[in-house]
């Protein structure tokens, strides 16, 4: 029987309880530093060369499916009760409201080295230390809103633009292309700077700190946002029954983006599973 992954806001005191406790004792096994490893080596850019499989690419959604699967069992496997909450960011949208209160997530850094002093995975409550990143900070931090030039988290609008979209996704399949649903959800615009971010990107960008490099993992955040990125794309699937991840099959060996993306039915590193596989998950969990 599939398990239910609830809006963080309708946790019960208990559930919040029983959540935060599972990731620290994943955090207390090394467990965690696993996840935050795996992401920061497969967080290749459309520069970079060689094969793109988390981002700015079509497998960004299932990527992040499975990766967010593998997380909640190993939470489950701590606590068979848990499974991973989402945030809906287009009504939870201030810095006091969940998920950033002291029984969840923890507060805002502060001001003046953005680090984290509340909640459980403040540095201080000597929890949560950070082992792995791409700088070496120890501390957890983050900037939410962006104080030195604010920003807005992503509207119901903005989100609607992404779900309106009737292609899964476009050649060149990249950060560039400017329709198809999976760029428009993983929200890489024209332009440059804070204009430039769309919905999942801008969130990231909004929470700040550790959620804007590779390293993004270290913030527990990270899996509330997917849990919502991956709401959307079961969303978008319900509404667009006809339409199916693409490419369906692999770019040719003249296509510059030839070995770049994972197509429908090739394997999704590091697994051994298609984005085929990983299109309807619905007999292990669903939303509410």
């Amino acid at each position: 029987m599939a398990y239910v992954r609830k809006n963080v806001r309708n946790l019960t005191g208990g559930e919040r309880r029983r959540f935060v406790n599972a990731l620290l004792e994943l955090k207390k096994r090394g467990q965690y530093d696993e996840f935050v490893r795996t992401h920061i080596d497969y967080y290749t850019a459309d520069g970079e060369t060689g094969l793109r499989a988390a981002h700015m690419a079509p497998s960004f959604l299932p990527w992040h499916r499975k990766f967010l699967l593998d997380l909640e069992q190993a939470l489950r496997r701590v606590d068979d009760s848990v499974t991973v909450p989402y945030w809906d960011w287009t009504r939870d949208r201030t810095t006091t409201s969940v998920p950033w209160t002291n029984d969840l997530l923890g507060g805002n850094g502060r001001r003046s080295d953005r680090q984290v002093m509340s909640g459980p995975f403040a540095y201080s409550a000597g929890h949560w230390p950070i082992k792995v990143g791409l700088t070496d900070g120890k501390f957890l931090t983050r900037d939410l809103g962006r104080a030195a030039a604010p920003l807005q988290l992503p509207t119901r609008r903005e989100l609607q633009k992404a779900l309106d979209q009737s292609a899964y996704d476009v050649s060149p399949w990249d950060s560039t292309v400017t329709r198809g649903f999976r760029n428009t959800l993983e929200g890489w615009g024209t332009g440059h700077g804070s204009v430039s971010w769309r919905n999942h990107n801008l969130v990231h960008r909004w929470v700040g700190g550790a959620m804007v490099s590779g390293a993004s993992v270290n913030d527990p955040a990270f899996w509330l946002h997917h849990a919502f990125i991956d709401l959307q794309w079961q969303r978008w699937q319900h509404a667009h029954r006809e339409h199916r991840y693409l490419p369906a099959e692999p770019p040719g060996v003249h296509d510059k983006q030839h070995g770049r993306v994972v197509a429908r039915h090739e394997k999704l590193p590091p697994w051994n599973i298609t984005p085929d596989e990983l299109e309807d998950l619905s007999r292990i969990y669903r939303y509410a």
